[in-house]
């Protein structure tokens, strides 16, 4: 069994899958970081050269090889959920846990992040996070197990929510 996490980015799942793993004694996988590796390009490379299309591809190549992985936190990219055949690989052996956060949430964790091309032309930055949730929700809603939002939380408040989940599943 593994505990994969999904939402829009800045929602902190990477900072949260890294402490999950070291509670559990797991190891913590990126789905970006894993593209990334097997790219030999940064994601805003992929996309320029090669656009969103093919960066999905290589996306559900990670989810495909995962899925028969066990005892993995597994840190999504916040469009997996685009494809349904990457939350069909991920979730029949995972516990999927949806964080989420408000729009000014988002905005301020990641304002600075370089590492990922626009999603949408032609919008402002808030503009884009707005669209792009709004556009998503349903599909992050439909894949979740379990939904639990971040904002006003630690990441240590967020691992020992998911803890508690996660054992009542009979996850130690």
């Amino acid at each position: 069994m593994n505990l994969v996490l999904i939402g829009y980015r800045g929602t902190g799942k990477s900072t949260v899958a890294e402490l999950l793993a070291t509670q559990l004694g797991w190891r913590a996988i990126s789905t970006d970081a894993q593209i990334v590796e097997q790219a030999h390009m940064t994601i805003p490379d992929i996309v320029a050269g090669n656009g969103w299309d093919h960066f999905r591809t290589l996306e559900t190549g990670v989810c495909l090889a995962l899925k028969d992985q066990d005892r993995l936190v597994i840190d999504t990219g916040g469009g997996i959920i685009l494809r349904p055949e990457n939350m069909a690989a991920l979730k029949p052996n995972g516990l999927v846990f949806w964080l989420t956060a408000t729009v000014t949430t988002i905005t301020r964790r990641i304002s600075d992040d370089t590492q990922r091309p626009a999603l949408t032309a032609g919008k402002t930055f808030l503009e884009e996070i707005q669209e792009v949730l709004t556009e998503r929700t349903s599909k992050y809603q439909a894949a979740a197990d379990h939904t639990i939002a971040t904002d006003d939380h630690s990441p240590e408040e967020i691992v020992s929510q998911i803890l508690t989940i996660a054992r009542s599943h009979g996850i130690n």
